[in-house]
């Protein structure tokens, strides 16, 4: 029997801006991550009408109240977040996936055993960078990532 992909969203720095792409690409998934920069309460009850909604503070959250790092298990990965504007010592949480924020610049990199994952920033267009989130699909502990540019103008 052939196991189906569990689709996990991953946003960050939407910045009060939760972009109608955005919603679209992150349609489907069963759980989605944000990686700070949120600006508004009201991002995470819009993600949350989607699916599940995991969020840490950024260095723009002054005034909300999400915690600075969450490691969750997720179809048997320790998957570790945080924005990425403090340090925090990784290996004190075993991550199989690390999720960051905070550049503004989409990334995946593996490094050795670690899959890290910076989805980029899904709000307000910066420093003339794209305007992307990611989607992982996790099958048997193996997980396959992308980036997803939104066509915004």
């Amino acid at each position: 029997m052939v196991s189906l992909p569990f689709e996990v969203g991953v946003i960050s720095d939407t910045h009060r801006l939760l972009r109608p792409e955005a919603v679209l690409a992150l349609e489907g998934c069963q759980v989605i991550f944000h990686a700070g920069d949120i600006g508004s309460p009201s991002i995470i009850s819009e993600l949350e009408s989607i699916a599940p909604c995991y969020a840490v503070s950024g260095n723009c959250d002054d005034n909300l109240d999400f915690p600075l790092v969450i490691c969750r298990e997720i179809q048997g990965l320790r998957i570790l977040m945080y924005h990425g504007h403090h340090t925090v010592v990784e290996s004190d949480y075993y991550p199989d996936l690390v999720i960051t924020g905070h550049t503004h610049i989409p990334e995946i990199i593996q490094e050795r055993e670690v899959l890290r994952l910076n989805p980029g920033s899904a709000g307000p267009r910066r420093f003339r960078q794209p305007v992307t989130l990611a989607r992982l699909k996790i099958i048997e502990r193996r997980v396959e990532a992308q980036i997803i540019h939104l066509p915004v103008g």
